[in-house]
């Protein structure tokens, strides 16, 4: 690898570990400092999301690609569980979880070298196999894709 790969692998290393760590973590909090228990987990519709659980996914998004896929620790996402949950998670739980997650994100990127970002994962397979194929493998669901199928099928009938 030459100096200028090297530099670059670097600064972009500093630049994930900065906006994950220094950026998006203080703005949530303070988010969810301004909102009430319940404003944290109020939908404006069923079919939409509230702010616990885009906490949660966004939780559930680090572990799976920054922990566990360039970190090598187990992925223990629960997906359904970031969208299904409905309120029992309070604020001090949602923040604690959201700081553990950034932590170990940012043990994983600091110790991150140049070839730990040329190695091949499963979701290049994927991509190639979804390009080649011109389908969704069902790899990954949403609640409301598994839950309401048959009553979303109605519909568009």
């Amino acid at each position: 690898m030459n100096k200028r790969h090297a530099d670059l692998t670097n600064a972009l290393l500093e630049e994930a570990r900065r906006v994950l760590v220094e950026i998006y973590p203080p703005r949530i909090a303070r988010c969810l400092a301004l909102l009430s228990e319940e404003e944290i987990w109020w939908r404006p519709n069923p079919a939409s999301n509230s702010v616990g659980n885009m906490v949660l996914h966004l939780q559930g998004n680090v572990r799976q690609w920054i922990i566990a896929g360039l970190g090598g620790q187990t992925d223990r996402r629960d997906r359904d569980r970031e969208f299904g949950e409905a309120g029992s998670i309070t604020r001090r739980t949602l923040l604690g979880g959201m700081r553990r997650t950034v932590r170990e994100a940012q043990e994983v990127l600091t110790n991150l070298r140049q070839p730990d970002l040329v190695q091949f994962y499963a979701g290049q397979i994927i991509y190639v196999t979804k390009l080649k194929r011109g389908k969704d493998l069902k790899f990954t669901r949403l609640p409301a894709q598994h839950k309401n199928r048959g009553k979303i099928a109605a519909l568009g009938k």
